[in-house]
């Protein structure tokens, strides 16, 4: 596991976008599928990624997928797919048949979850029985979900399918959600991790057991790197 921590969340995301770029263009020729999560410290970064770094991203070797998607439509202002479209994808000129969205506005989430890993299964590479995206994208909540598997959902992390339903255990709210074992296959699986609130998480990860579905993630992906800014690092006392 690989820290790189930043005085902001600003450089952070910054860094983070050239670290992505910087690995495509070791493979000038492939194109790389990437998972994308949503959420609120994501969204600074797509929102950099637009502005400042669109004219040196091979956006053409670039294919889109959702790590994980609210089961609302694409209109509503917790859709993870909106707020990357309207912050990033709509505003650089990645060919439109490389995005490949979950459709949250489904009537029966099971079946788009099974839809979704059918269309993953299909368009990327597998390996060891799962398939390998080239780079997932992660977060991490206050409780130490990520790719909306909360604690107490464990049992993702270890499902056979690629995609499965769960539920926000604090607002009910259904998600699709990309599970452990394809999270774990990565080539890359990368956290971008910022604030204070998340330093009890990044705690978790660094220093403790499987005790958060972040922290199993982190400890038995391939090659993982988190990008933090330092208010998200306990201070020595604090530990």
């Amino acid at each position: 596991m690989k820290l790189s921590i930043y005085p902001s969340s600003v450089e952070a995301s910054r860094k983070l976008i050239l670290h992505i770029i910087n690995i495509m263009n070791e493979e000038p020729v492939k194109t790389f599928n990437i998972g994308l999560s949503g959420g609120q410290t994501p969204a600074l970064m797509f929102d950099i990624w637009a502005n400042e770094y669109s004219n040196v991203t091979p956006w053409e070797r670039m294919r889109i997928f959702w790590v994980d998607e609210r089961c609302v439509p694409p209109t509503d202002s917790d859709s993870n797919y909106g707020m990357i479209c309207s912050l990033l994808l709509s505003l650089v000129p990645i060919p439109y048949e490389n995005v490949f969205r979950i459709y949250g506005e489904m009537k029966s989430p099971n079946k788009e979850a099974k839809r979704y890993s059918e269309l993953v299964e299909q368009l990327v590479p597998d390996k060891d029985g799962f398939p390998e995206f080239d780079i997932i994208l992660l977060g991490a909540g206050v409780d130490g979900h990520t790719s909306s598997i909360f604690p107490g959902q464990e049992k993702f992390l270890n499902a056979d399918a690629a995609y499965v339903t769960t539920v926000n255990p604090i607002n009910g709210q259904k998600r699709i959600a990309m599970t452990g074992n394809v999270i774990i296959n990565a080539r890359w699986t990368i956290f971008l991790i910022t604030g204070g609130s998340k330093a009890e998480v990044v705690n978790e990860i660094c220093y403790s057991g499987d005790v958060s579905p972040a922290a199993y993630v982190a400890h038995h992906a391939k090659n993982v790197e988190l990008f933090l800014d330092e208010v998200a690092i306990l201070n020595p006392s604090e530990k």
